[in-house]
């Protein structure tokens, strides 16, 4: 280990050693993670999302990281570019800045303009930051086993399982191409539904594993709220659609932006709000978003026993424990809260409050729901700069209750069988093969034996059993439904 990572090892194993008010309240180690560099910058910010292993403060603390750094040379920009591209940059943009216009810890973004007239942002990664991240992560992985060995106090932090969450972020980070992905995905997914919105455009012919180009946005932040009604909009209705947006990203679509801050959110000349940076995205599958969505109606109608019976239901608690005990856990946490008025409230905090309270009735981790969170309360952040007496989650709340009835109405009945049928057919082959095998020992002399005609039935082809056992789900499966049907019509 050379002395400078001797040093970093040693500054980081004092300060996660130390038992003082300032390392609890994150300042201390957030501002030596900024002059440790950019690993640990990105470690301070996936620390900031695991509010349940390093407490509110500190993951408040944490997550105002600065990820600013000083550029590195426009020259080695452009070398970067034409090496990825093996062509000389003045054949691929028709004018390219050479002052960036950000500068973060994994990449810098430089203002260009493509041969076909096109202004774009192109995101250059840092030289040699895939060496200098493997080179810390390998160090953090040497202090979070030493510190975990001998020093008490760091336990409770679960130093290697943080270390390993961000060993599989910078994996996607450190290649722009799933950055471009996630962008794309996440434009097909809204642009259909108008929602104010927007995405910006991936060139993915000036797209690589280290440069990465989209359209240029021309915006105002979304929390300079003097410019936005200088230019006549109207902070509640972006503050509506970012609510509906954040809505359907994470019900609709299971696939959300889970880095929503100010200086990701710009308002364009429409009042629409236009996103960028998607190196940290959440997904939820539907159970998933199913429980939030029932957790969320139970706690906003101040049905505590819903709230607590949806946990057991999803298994966030174990069996063993009261459903009763909890329900009493769940109001004593929201009744303060929703007592207040609805601007003061705060479901994004509420729902922490209770993924500690769970914690004492032994729920395990919900990393997709942590994440989740994070990115409520920083959303719900920036709704209460543009008005802090709208509550944006009451303007969800109609849209959360009817897409959740919907799921679990007859139509969401409808679709999971069809899903179930599906997958049933998928399965059919090795059912098939487990039968004829099972009818092979059942012919060996240790065997049953079976009367000859029983033997010549089933000896019939696997095409003609199969086409029978297709043809008999199809009928149960479409019976089973039009049963579903009836039953809920008549209730």
């Amino acid at each position: 280990m050379c002395i400078r990572n001797i040093y970093r090892f040693l500054t980081i194993a004092a300060i996660l050693a130390a038992d003082s008010p300032r390392l609890r309240k994150g300042k201390e180690l957030a501002s030596t993670f900024e002059r440790l560099g950019p690993t640990f910058i990105k470690l301070g910010q996936i620390l900031s999302t695991r509010s349940d292993l390093i407490g509110d403060e500190m993951a408040d603390n944490l997550g105002k990281l600065r990820d600013n750094l000083p550029p590195f040379p426009t020259a080695i920009a452009r070398a970067i570019i034409e090496e990825q591209f093996h062509a000389p940059i003045d054949t691929l943009f028709h004018k390219f800045e050479d002052t960036p216009v950000a500068a973060a810890s994994i990449a810098q973004v430089h203002r260009a303009v493509t041969k076909s007239g096109k202004t774009v942002a192109v995101k250059i990664l840092r030289p040699g930051i895939e060496k200098a991240f493997e080179r810390d992560l390998a160090l953090f992985g040497s202090i979070a086993h030493f510190m975990e060995q001998y020093v008490g106090r760091a336990k409770r932090l679960k130093l290697l399982e943080v270390v390993k969450t961000l060993r599989e972020s910078v994996f996607f980070e450190l290649d722009l191409r799933f950055e471009a992905a996630a962008a794309t995905e996440l434009a097909n997914n809204l642009s259909p539904h108008h929602l104010g919105l927007k995405i910006p455009a991936v060139e993915w012919n000036l797209t690589s594993r280290r440069v990465l180009t989209t359209e240029w946005v021309d915006g105002i932040r979304i929390n300079d709220v003097a410019s936005l009604r200088e230019q006549g909009f109207d902070p509640n209705a972006i503050l509506e659609k970012m609510a509906v947006s954040l809505f359907h990203q994470v019900f609709c679509d299971g696939f959300f932006h889970a880095d929503l801050h100010p200086g990701n959110l710009f308002v364009d000349k429409n009042g629409d709000i236009v996103a960028v940076d998607f190196g940290i995205m959440g997904r939820l599958d539907l159970k998933s978003r199913l429980y939030m969505a029932e957790i969320l109606r139970g706690f906003l109608t101040e049905d505590y026993r819903h709230v607590a019976e949806v946990h057991f239901t999803a298994g966030y608690v174990p069996a063993t424990k009261s459903v009763e005990m909890f329900t009493q856990a769940c109001m004593a946490v929201a009744k303060p809260i929703i007592g207040k008025p609805l601007n003061e409230i705060s479901v994004a905090n509420l729902l922490g409050q209770m993924f500690k309270i769970a914690a004492e009735f032994e729920m395990e981790t919900q990393p997709q729901l942590l994440l989740l969170q994070k990115t409520m309360v920083i959303t719900e952040g920036v709704g209460r700069m543009l008005n802090p007496k709208v509550n944006m989650w009451e303007l969800a709340q109609p849209m959360i209750e009817k897409w959740a009835n919907e799921q679990f109405g007859i139509a969401g009945k409808m679709k999971q069988g069809a899903k179930d049928g599906m997958e049933a057919i998928k399965q059919m082959p090795m059912l098939m093969a487990r039968i004829e095998q099972t009818l092979n020992n059942l012919g060996d002399k240790d065997g049953i034996r079976l009367h000859p005609t029983s033997i010549k039935i089933l000896s019939q082809s696997r095409e003609q059993r199969q086409r029978k056992w297709l043809l008999l789900l199809w009928v149960g499966l479409i019976s089973a439904i039009v049963l579903d049907i009836t039953l809920n019509l008549k209730r």
